[in-house]
């Protein structure tokens, strides 16, 4: 047996006793597990055996140990000896064999039912999150001819404040002011870009300038944000389970925020219905709201929210009426060359044919120093006042 794994004929007893105790599959119940098998074990061998036996009831198996990587933020499996990890810097092929096809669409399988899904024939792709709040999406066959395709993507708690992010190159010098001066202002604040751009991280720095008497209630689809601030209440939505029963949505948190006595309200990520909620809760009198949303461009929002609020039934002239009103500033990251970096800030606004746009304020290359642009004047008269 290979360190850190564990034998099928063990794993089966310790999933036997753990089930039989009931209660939490913790480290602490593995243990005891793996000691009442009769097996002997010594110290150093018990505390990588309770690792490897969680991952395998618990985790993500062998996939595990790529997953608990700290600079690790996807671990893709396209085959049992084509496995891939991205560290913030593009793919690269893990020293990794999962063995046989079966062997991986049995991992697929393991781990949507560790998640409250299933996965077989007659369901054969799943879009669920592991209990650590790992993102999992698997395909098996017949639809991934392979066998079984997984996708994981790892999520970790972004707490880096401001000051740490301008130090690192991922805000200019010239903007910390400019950003220090929207969030006390109450500027509604729209993050945007692409996957593993940065987007969680800077809303964390910028919720960790709001004052500390302030109440903020933030809405994700599992907890992300960790802002360094006194007065945080997170709320996490739940999919539904196997039954199809017990969903809780992002526009139900939202719409209950409302009731929670927020002083401002920030969804970690809109990606659906929940953004009509949004935008309604900035036009009640809601300022310093703020969200996350997938764009390629600053210039590309509107067309992105008019997408995502045609999932709530909404008219594009209602989109731009509501938006215009709702957000004052885009903040637009980009990944260059493994770099990520504040690249653009935009202001809100409907053009002359009524349509809603975004007009650039300035932007950042990712080094030197940053490049007003058309629209920075009346940015900074705006808010020069805050």
């Amino acid at each position: 047996m290979r360190p850190g794994t564990v034998d099928r004929g063990l794993l089966d007893d310790v999933r036997a006793r753990v089930g039989v105790a009931g209660g939490a599959v913790d480290d602490e119940a593995v243990r005891a597990a793996l000691r009442a098998s009769g097996r002997v074990i010594g110290s150093s061998a018990l505390a990588d055996l309770t690792r490897a036996a969680r991952a395998e009831l618990t985790g993500a198996g062998p996939l595990q140990a790529l997953l608990d990587q700290p600079d690790v933020t996807d671990v893709l499996v396209n085959g049992p000896a084509d496995v891939w990890v991205d560290r913030g810097d593009g793919l690269h092929r893990a020293d990794l064999d999962l063995g046989t096809p079966a062997a991986v669409r049995a991992l697929a399988v393991r781990m949507a039912a560790v998640a409250g899904q299933r996965l077989d024939d007659a369901a054969p792709t799943v879009d669920a999150r592991m209990p650590d709040g790992t993102r999992l999406h698997a395909v098996v066959d017949p639809v991934a001819p392979v066998g079984a395709v997984i996708a994981l993507r790892v999520l970790r708690q972004a707490a880096l404040d401001l000051d740490a992010l301008v130090s690192a190159g991922g805000v200019p010098e010239a903007w910390r002011s400019l950003l220090s001066v929207l969030v006390a202002g109450r500027a509604n604040l729209l993050v945007t870009g692409g996957t593993g751009t940065g987007k969680t991280t800077l809303l964390a720095a910028l919720l960790g300038l709001v004052p500390d008497r302030e109440r903020i209630l933030v809405v994700e689809e599992a907890r992300e944000l960790a802002p360094r601030h006194p007065h945080v209440v997170a709320l996490a939505a739940r999919r539904p389970n196997v039954e199809g029963v017990g969903e809780v949505t992002l526009t139900d948190l939202v719409r209950g925020a409302l009731r929670m006595r927020p002083d401002r309200i920030v969804v970690g990520e809109c990606r659906g219905a929940e953004v009509r909620e949004l935008l309604l809760a900035m036009n009640t009198g809601h300022d310093g709201g703020m969200a996350t949303v997938h764009a390629n461009a600053a210039e590309h929002v509107p067309a992105r929210l008019e997408a995502l609020a045609a999932l709530a039934g909404m008219p594009r002239d209602a989109v731009a009426a509501q938006a215009a009103a709702a957000l004052d500033v885009v903040l637009h990251l980009r990944r260059t060359r493994g770099r990520r970096h504040l690249a653009e800030v935009g202001l809100v606004g409907r053009g002359s044919d009524g349509r809603l746009d975004v007009r650039c304020a300035a932007r950042w290359a990712g080094a030197g120093r940053p490049e007003t642009g058309p629209a920075w004047d009346e940015l900074v008269r705006r808010w020069s006042a805050c």
